[in-house]
């Protein structure tokens, strides 16, 4: 019997090499490998700069930092997300507030995101769930209708002038909308190469941001390199120039660069990449056409005004319930097929609740849990594999 795992990362010899050079160059921390793939993440976002750094939770948290956000301020994301779109917003000593999704729909529901809109909302947090960019002309319309609320408390938000849009698109790098890629959309735009995503550094993420007026972006960047590397001066590349050893600490800050050993896995990634969403996209389309038969709702991936990163395979099992979905997740481990849930709504988690969140004022997201399996998609997935997968799965659930 075949076994098929969730999500192994796509790695090659080539990667293997690359590492193997960083290794052997005698610079394995941040240098010049994380600034070319810097260079090459900005060029493929269309943006002008790009940072990288060890996670997507670093990028986004780092975001809050620079745009002042703390103590008395809100910060509103999705109910149906992972914790790191909210845990981010503690970290800095906000107030998450969550809110439902559409019904039907695994994306916010714009029209409560508007009404969640007060005097203290900072920052607002979308998510591009399985790879799939959110209606951003919907969310800037909603900030947009409430920007005569909007208080600015540093000087990078009154730049922006209403409500910050820092999208968590860590499934997303590559995915595009209107013709624009997730990266240049958003105020300000996280993403994740840790080892189950589309692109890997093994762990890692990478930000990008609008070029807006009133901010000069090498000043951005160099703040945020600045909040990533303790509020050092100097990085250690620029240390080690002759003569070049003096630096200050400008602000008690963090430690969450990205290394020239990560770098080198993404340097080769992004070389491969335009394959590798190809692959995913012919596997999509795949499923889609054996599963179109049966009484589901699967996440659409490509429509006319959007292109996914194929990150992630979501069914519903419509009529179904909690139970049934549990069922068939035990069921296709049984015969050795890896399936997830993506995701468990926040206000289920004991974290959440703990903070006075309860799911019964989110029944939209609960209504798109109870009854949605992930199935494997990867770009190590074999059309036999693929093929493997459905009849197992329709042999199960229905």
């Amino acid at each position: 019997m075949m076994k098929i795992p969730f999500s192994p990362p796509d790695i090659t010899e080539a990667e293997a090499d690359e590492v193997r050079d960083a290794l052997l160059s005698g610079w394995i921390t941040t240098g010049p490998r994380t600034k070319e793939l810097e260079r090459q993440i900005a060029a493929f976002c269309n943006t002008e700069k790009a940072v990288c750094l060890n996670s997507a939770t670093a990028c986004l948290e780092l975001v809050l930092r620079i745009l002042g956000v703390g103590p008395g301020d809100e910060v509103i994301t999705s109910a149906y997300t992972y914790t790191a779109s909210a845990s981010v917003v503690c970290h800095v000593g906000a107030r998450p507030v969550l809110v439902d999704t559409g019904k039907g729909s695994w994306e916010m529901d714009y029209d409560r995101l508007a009404d969640a809109i007060n005097e203290r909302t900072k920052v607002v947090i979308p998510v591009d769930l399985g790879g799939v960019p959110c209606d951003y002309d919907k969310i800037m319309a909603a900030v947009e209708s409430k920007r005569h609320l909007f208080r600015p408390s540093n000087d990078i938000q009154k730049s922006i002038g209403r409500v910050v849009i820092a999208a968590d698109a860590a499934h997303a790098f590559g995915a595009c909308r209107h013709g624009k890629m997730v990266g240049s959309i958003a105020d300000f735009t996280s993403f994740s190469f840790h080892a189950v995503k589309n692109f890997t550094t093994a762990e890692g993420g990478a930000l990008t941001w609008k070029t807006t007026d009133g901010f000069d972006n090498e000043l951005l960047y160099k703040e945020f390199q600045l909040m990533s590397l303790h509020g050092q001066s100097k990085d250690a590349l620029a240390k080690t120039q002759l003569g070049a050893w003096e630096y200050d600490i400008l602000s008690p800050a963090y430690k969450c660069n990205m290394t020239d050993v990560m770098a080198a896995i993404g340097l080769i990634q992004m070389k491969r990449y335009p394959e590798l969403l190809e692959r995913r996209r012919q596997l999509i389309e795949r499923y889609d056409m054996t599963l179109k038969k049966y009484d589901v709702q699967v996440l659409g991936h490509y429509g006319p005004n959007h292109r996914s990163s194929g990150h992630l395979y979501l069914v519903r099992l419509l009529g179904k319930d909690e139970n049934y979905r549990n069922h068939v997740i035990t069921e296709m481990a049984k015969r050795e097929i890896a399936c997830n849930v993506h995701y468990k709504p926040l206000p289920m988690m004991t974290a959440y609740k703990a903070m006075g969140f309860d799911i019964s004022d989110y029944p939209n997201a609960y209504d798109m849990f109870c009854n949605e399996v992930t199935l494997p998609l990867h770009t190590r997935l074999t059309d036999e594999q693929a093929d493997f997968v459905l009849q197992n799965f329709t042999d199960i659930a229905f």
